[in-house]
Order: structure tokens, then sequence, then C-alpha cells
């Protein structure tokens, strides 16, 4: 069934000729944006007051805000600690594994998001289908994972840097502060300017990934300056490294600790969701974007861990040295220097430093959309409603960005060690808000049962469910409970300073999603949807009601363009 069929089977209203007549009236009189609003708050007044967020994310946008905000610093530096502990078999199995888990969960995501694509997302469909209090916890856990990766990405960008001012001449400061400004002027004055960045940072990082991946080819084949064929050779010296005990409890173990940096890596692919409510054509782009979203950085992860095996010893002491400057660390670095190819470190080196800019870009937005979520279900002040004339909710802006300068603290104590420990800081949080979609997702599908709704009548309907929703969220459970293992097999002295540390950062999200659900629990008093009484509706009739233009290819080019992005 077409978009336009479904919209008329499920739209809502009691009018019997034209149920959406009142919206479709407030669209073609104040636009769009108005109307939606007026749907959301109830009435036109309150949707001129506080205006509302605006469709200016183009198709090309949406494909590359979901593949670029996810390439990061996770694929070309964080991949170094858990290649060099637990050996290129390890790598490429952890990435692989985590990758069809995150299938399953953008699977769910890209179901709700298709029937329902609202601004920040997440913490409204947790909030609809499942408890208030679980939106509430979503909300706000999602909310200072993005600020603080912000921070984190900060981080990484001032620690890129250093690879040129090896003395260290110039401040990080410096250089924090000019990253901070350029990317909250990225996002201040309207989302298709945020949009267009992410477009150009993306194209870059996917065709230095590209590349990346022919020259490790040739590397591997011996057609580098040095002609040395590598073949397989650093797989036989240790495929699968042990890392925790010995044998095959160590190998696994090994394996086990690339769980959590692949979660890392993947993290953001989620973005694509939080972009919904500003996408144009949502109903067209959001399924093109999860269908293919998961296989393009399935293709990026995978095949560059591979690569990564074929043409970097794990044993390599460049990739662990805590004496590192910029991209010194990065395995991608040290398998040019290897192979006598001068150049390409410093072009690498600079791409690094669009993509932690980049990402930094992308985790600013949505932190702030998420923020603007939590103040349209009510947990947040209402003054955050509030957006610019372009569109932009400039209050959650400007308190999202303030987060960014806890990134001076790398000035003092190191960029690389703040960059560690913001990593772990925020992948216990991703992996709750993966878990809170998946079981969500259980939540949104009754609802549909209940009320009526067939599946099969659907624009995106998700894979296998609910088996893949279920598998999915025991997956992440298992990472959440088990991702601090090491800190509990270091028991000979009792715990030193570094094992506080490594305990605190693998599980001090844990008491934060509790509290946070348990405060809003007991002070709202809320209690689960009934999926029979869920609000699966609130919004989908001023989104039925707006017309997109087909965009029909004129010669063989756009052909291909269209279908691309």
């Amino acid at each position: 069934m077409s978009a336009f069929d479904e919209k008329n089977q499920y739209a809502v209203g009691t009018g019997a000729e034209s149920p959406n007549h009142g919206v479709k009236d407030i669209i073609h009189e104040k636009g769009n944006a108005i109307g939606e609003a007026a749907e959301m708050y109830g009435d036109i007044q309150t949707a001129e007051q506080y205006g509302y967020v605006q469709r200016g994310l183009k198709s090309r946008h949406i494909q590359f805000i979901a593949l670029g905000g996810t390439i990061g610093t996770g694929l070309f530096l964080g991949i170094s600690s858990a290649f060099a502990n637990a050996g290129p078999l390890s790598v490429l199995l952890g990435y692989t594994i985590t990758g069809v888990a995150v299938f399953g969960m953008m699977q769910c995501l890209g179901e709700m998001a298709t029937w329902l694509p609202l601004p920040g997302a997440l913490p409204q469909y947790c909030a609809r289908y499942t408890d208030p209090a679980l939106g509430f916890a979503v909300g706000w856990n999602n909310w200072y994972q993005n600020a603080i990766t912000l921070c984190a990405e900060i981080s990484a960008a001032a620690l890129v840097i250093d690879f040129w001012d090896q003395e260290g001449k110039i401040s990080p400061a410096v250089w924090i502060t000019i990253i901070i400004v350029i990317i909250v002027a990225l996002n201040i004055f309207a989302v298709s300017i945020y949009g267009e960045a992410e477009f150009v940072f993306a194209s870059i990082k996917i065709i230095t990934i590209l590349g990346l991946l022919l020259v490790a080819l040739v590397i591997m084949l011996g057609g580098a300056p040095d002609h040395d064929r590598r073949g397989f050779r650093y797989w036989k010296e240790g495929a699968m490294k042990e890392y925790v005990g010995t044998g095959s409890t160590g190998r696994f173990t090994g394996l086990w600790s690339t769980l959590v940096n692949a979660a890392f890596s993947y993290g953001g692919v989620e973005m694509v969701a939080v972009a919904a409510g500003e996408a144009a054509n949502p109903r067209k782009n959001i399924p093109k974007a999860v269908r293919r979203v998961f296989w393009r950085i399935l293709f990026f992860y995978v095949l560059g861990s591979f690569m990564i095996g074929v043409t970097v010893s794990s044993n390599d002491p460049a990739l662990t040295d805590d004496n590192a400057k910029g991209a010194q660390s990065s395995p991608w670095v040290i398998a040019m220097k290897n192979a006598g190819i001068p150049a390409l470190p410093h072009i690498i080196n600079a791409v690094i430093l669009t993509s932690a800019t980049s990402s930094g870009n992308a985790f600013l937005y949505s932190g702030s959309r998420y923020m603007f979520a939590l103040a349209q279900n009510g947990q947040a002040p209402k003054f955050l409603l509030k957006c610019s004339k372009t569109g932009v909710p400039f209050y959650c802006v400007a308190i999202t960005a303030s987060i960014s300068l806890l990134t001076y603290m790398s000035v003092s104590t190191g960029a690389n060690t703040v960059f560690l420990w913001f990593q772990n800081l925020t992948t216990i949080a991703q992996l709750f808000t993966w878990c809170s979609v998946c079981y969500t997702y259980t939540r949104f599908r009754k609802a549909l049962i209940a009320q009526g709704v067939d599946r099969n009548t659907l624009v995106f309907k998700s894979k296998w469910q609910p088996y893949t929703a279920w598998i999915a969220f025991v997956y992440f459970a298992l990472i959440i409970v088990f991702n601090g293992f090491k800190v509990f097999t270091q028991t000979k002295g009792g715990w030193g300073s570094d094992q506080l540390t490594s305990f605190f950062t693998a599980y001090v999200g844990v008491p934060i999603f509790v509290l946070l659900y348990a405060f809003w629990k007991i002070f709202k008093r809320t209690k689960f949807v009934n999926p029979a009484e869920a609000d699966i509706w609130s919004g989908k009739a001023a989104l039925d009601a707006e017309v997109w233009p087909e965009q029909v290819p004129r010669n063989a080019l756009e052909k291909f363009w269209f279908w691309l992005c």
C-alpha cells in the first residue's frame, strides 16, 4: 500500500468527508511547520508563539547525516587499543556481531520513525508507547550522552592537531575554542546549513575511507614502496589474542573487549530518527536511510577493520604509545609509515580532524533535539520549545553547546586521557538508548495490533519481529552488564585508583539511568501505557496532510543521483 493509501486509511479526525480538513487548512494558510506545531500543541496560538522546527533537510542530507555522523574518531583512533588488546580476528568479529545487533535496533527504530517522524523522536516514542518515566530517562540520558560525546569529539580534534605541533607551541585551548565556534555556527542559524555541512563532511570521510581501503589492499599485496607482500602474515602472529586469562578463555575475553569499542564506533547511527522531524518528505526519505545506512556503515567498519588487520601488526608498539601525538597511534597512519608512504599520514590526519569536527557537529544537533523533544513531552522547561524564524530551537542549542566548555579539561589532564574517559562514559549511555529503542518497539507493535493497524500496510515494516527486537535488546543488555568485566579479575592486592576509575567509567551510566527513571516514576506516579490507549496518532494527521512534489529524473545521471541520495 502506498503512503497515500495508508494515510487515508488511518487518518484521525471527526469530519465525515475529510477527517484532516482542519489540519490541511492550517498547513495551507500557515505552512507545514505551524500545521505540525498546532496539532502537537493543541492550538495555533501556542504554535505561533513558540514556532516550530522546519523540514529543511533534503534527501541527500538525511542519507549523509545517517552515514557520516557515525564515522568519527572511533574508526580512525578508537580502534587502536581494541586491535592491540584483542588481535585482528577478534576486532573483525566484534564489529560484525555488533553491526548485526545494530541492524536489529535500526529496524525497530525505522518502523517507528516512518510512522511518526518527530523531532528528537526517541523520548517521545518511549513516553507514548511504554512509560512517561522511560521517556524522561531516555531523553535526559541521550542528552547528556550527546553533550559529553560532543566534548569527546572536540577533545579528539585537539589531540589530532598535535600531529602538526609536536613541540606543543600552541595551547590546545586555542584549537578547542576554534572548533567550538565552528560547530555552534553550523547549528544556530538554520537546519539546512547543518545539513549542507554534514553532506560535505560526510563526503570527505567516505572518499577518504574508500581511498584508505584501496591503499590498504595495495599494501597487503606488496604494491607499496617497501614492496613487502604482507598477505595474512599478521594474522599468524595471533588472530585472536589472549586478553584476560589464557587459552580459549583469554581469547574469548579479547573478543568480548572489542564489543564495547564497536558499540562506541557505531554510536550515533540512530541520528536518522532524530533528524526525521526536520526531514523533507520523511515517509520516503527515512525508510531509504534506514535500509541503506546499516549496510554502508557495516561495509566501512567491517571491511575497514579487516584491512587494518592485514596491514598492521597488533603487536606494533605505536598502537599503544601514550606519548603519540595526533593520529600517530592510528592504525591507518602506522600502516602508511611502515609501508614507506610519507605524505598520506598528513592527509589522514587532516581527514580525522574533519571527521571529529563533523561528529561534534552532529552530536550538538542531536543533543539539542533531544532536549526539544523533552520539552514537548513536558519533561523540560517550556521555554525550550522556542524556535527561531528559521526553525532552530536556539535555547536547546545554546544549553547543549555550553557543555562543550568541559573540553577545556583536556588542557591540563591530557586530551588523550580525557578522550578515553569520555569514550567509556558515553558507551554505556549509548547502549541504554539502544535497549530502550528495542523494548519500546515491542510496545509500539502491540499498540498497532491493539488499535487495529495492519502492519502489512505500513510504509516501512521491520523484519522478523518481535524476535529481532528482543535479540538485539538482550545483546545490548549483556554488554551493559559485562562491559567492565576486566576490573573484577584484578583482585590481587585490592583495587587501586586505576581499578576504581575503570569501574566508575564502566558502570556510572547504570545508576544515572535508573535514578532518572525512578525520579520521574515517583515524582509523577506514572504507569505503563496500555497498548490499546497508547498515543500513536498525535502529530500524524499534519504529516499525512503534507504534500511533497515527486522528483522525476530527467536523465541517467539524475536517475543515479536520486538512487544514491
